[in-house]
């Protein structure tokens, strides 16, 4: 920069000559200078704060626009310490069809230590094992000390717990929240939310992930963020699940039966209203399966008896006979059977119970209201043994159920390797192959209905679903008149229910033991019904294991006396739980003439 003197010489000389005074050259030269060195100052001063403004403008506009952009998204779900693992800690909630939470979530807090920030570990042990008796104390004191710097201690603490080690007041015991899945209504339709457990865990939060049941079947469905907030609607009704799971743990107990199962389903969209399995378990509490080596399935209370359990169902089967007769055009209602017992079959005798002969001969009404083997037999050689297969399959009794169950796709009907004659005798009346009972619904609800097949579901439907007709209507409505039979001067009389109309078929079948062959005096007894027989709506199906009714002089262990009476108090409660008016006939007018007045 080039600096102009103070004192210029050729001013100065010039000034003199004037006869004025030089040092006031120098002043005004020190002024102009002193100006320009402000001006430049207050210039750079002004550029730096407008540097600052729009840096400050610029750091709150970011601050403010991602305010905002946090405002408008979705959470961000919490992040395992682990770099890149998610933990998706919300799951939506599970509600019956009224809306009603049959699962949802609650917030606890996990337990875990930083063993080299104890400040005594030995005192840490000796009351966290007062706390939590699973825990040993010496244990705990060895895995303190032996030089690891994080350890887990309890996956979920109550309230009470929690206070009780935050009163320990050690800085090594730490707590981590997280959610943990809560079923409000306890053992209460057990089977079908099967249950959850914690996948992937971090100290602040953990996954929850379904074990068994819906739980683990709509698995996806229940962790996705996008649906946290949408709970999902099962199909059953949660009133009539407790009442059909009271009436069957007492008819168990009354039947002395070891298990039991019922089913209730929509015959027209195939929505399960209510299904249960005895012995059940808490959800809440799920417990290790039986390992024992003679045990069988149905002594682990976490088997579902109504789906995974694969039976022979008796002389359930038998109505299948009779409507693919009539839709073959065979035979119709009121065509006469050879039911002349014993039958000889090669090798093979065909007998009715107790030795009975209900012939020489039935018509196919009386055949399914007498329950009759040997007429069944006759029938099911009219109809042959591919026809047979054909129908049954299209009935879905040869392939696993679709319900939205994890355990569902395991119970796949046991069928015979082959399929003579004698199969498609014994198959005619519920015996040589086996099935659950939920097929068993499942099938009684596609007669019913008018002969449409139905898929049986555990999720709310809002429409009926359609499906393939596997029945004409007509000879739908004759198989459930012939039912109707059954309870009205059959095998299933006990099942009268006033008002209500109830037509069925019992099943009482000899169980197989593990070794081969049957007990001669343990059977698995079914009732499979639907009502009213009139405008049919739902399916009613109840099934006992071992049961034997002792309140007469010798034990009884048919269906009969077994199944039916407590599928028809399961009617008599439930029907106006679902909204089925009884249908109450007119009193007679015993001679008196109405009059107006």
């Amino acid at each position: 920069m080039t600096r102009t003197p103070l004192r210029p010489l050729a001013r100065i000389l010039s000034a003199r000559a004037a006869g004025e005074n030089p040092d006031a050259i120098e002043r005004e030269n020190l002024r102009l200078r002193h100006e320009q060195m402000r001006d430049k100052s207050r210039s750079r001063a002004e550029v730096r704060l407008l540097i600052l403004g729009i840096a400050f403008f610029v750091a709150f506009s970011t601050i403010g626009a991602r305010m905002g952009l946090l405002a408008a998204t979705e959470p961000v779900e919490p992040r395992a310490q682990a770099p890149g693992a998610e933990i998706i800690a919300q799951r939506a909630d599970i509600t019956d069809r009224n809306g009603r939470v049959l699962a949802t979530n609650m917030l606890t807090h996990a337990l875990y230590a930083h063993p080299k920030d104890m400040v005594d570990p030995a005192r840490v042990a000796k009351e966290l094992a007062a706390i939590f008796p699973e825990l040993k104390a010496d244990e705990l004191q060895r895995r303190f000390t032996d030089g690891r710097s994080f350890m887990w201690l309890r996956k979920v603490l109550s309230p009470e717990q929690m206070q009780a080690v935050h009163d320990i007041g050690d800085p090594g015991l730490l707590f981590g929240p997280r959610e943990m899945r809560l079923y409000p209504n306890g053992n209460l339709a057990a089977h079908i939310l099967g249950g959850t457990s914690f996948g992937a865990e971090g100290v602040h939060s953990a996954e929850v992930i379904g074990t068994a049941g819906v739980e683990k079947f709509m698995d996806a469905r229940l962790r996705d963020p996008a649906q946290a907030g949408t709970p999902l609607a099962l199909s059953i009704d949660l009133t009539v699940q407790a009442t059909v799971e009271e009436i069957l743990g007492a008819g168990m107990t009354m039947m002395n039966a070891k298990g039991a199962a019922a089913i209730i389903m929509d015959v027209n969209t195939g929505e399960i209203i209510a299904m249960a399995s005895l012995p059940d378990f808490d959800p809440n509490d799920r417990p290790n399966p039986v390992l024992a080596k003679d045990a069988e399935p149905g002594d682990n209370p976490l088997f579902n008896r109504a789906v995974q359990g694969v039976y022979e169902l008796g002389s359930t089967f038998k109505i299948f006979a009779a409507a693919q007769a009539m839709e073959l055009g065979l035979l119709n209602a009121e065509s006469m059977v050879d039911a002349n017992a014993p039958m000889q079959w090669g090798k093979h005798k065909i007998k009715e119970f107790q030795n009975k002969n209900y012939g020489p001969l039935l018509s196919l009404t009386e055949v399914i209201a007498k329950s009759s083997n040997v007429g069944t037999a006759h029938v099911a050689l009219l109809i042959g043994g591919l026809r047979q297969q054909a129908f049954l399959k299209s009935l879905g009794m040869f392939d696993p159920t679709p319900v939205e169950l994890i355990e569902a796709p395991g119970a796949k009907p046991l069928l015979p390797a082959k399929w003579p004659e004698i199969v498609t005798i014994t198959t005619s009346y519920g015996h040589g192959m086996s099935a659950s009972p939920l097929h068993l619904a499942t099938a009684y609800a596609s007669i019913a209905n008018g002969g449409i097949k139905i898929k049986p579901t555990l999720i709310k439907q809002d429409s009926v679903q359609p499906g393939i007709r596997i029945l004409r209507e007509d000879v739908a409505k004759a198989s459930v008149a012939m039912l109707r039979q059954v309870v009205v001067k059959g095998t299933a009389s006990l099942a009268e229910v006033p008002g209500y109309e109830v037509a069925g078929k019992t099943g009482t079948a000899d169980k197989p033991k593990r070794t081969g062959g049957y007990y001669k005096d343990k059977v698995i007894n079914t009732f499979a019904s639907v009502f009213p027989a009139s405008d049919p709506r739902y399916v009613v199906l109840i099934t006992l294991d071992e049961p034997v009714e002792t309140s007469g002089t010798e034990p009884r262990r048919t269906a009969g006396w077994t199944a039916v009476p407590v599928a028809a108090e399961v009617i008599r409660r439930i029907a106006p739980l679902l909204g089925i008016r009884p249908l109450v006939e007119a009193p007679p007018l015993d001679g008196l003439t109405a009059v107006n007045n």
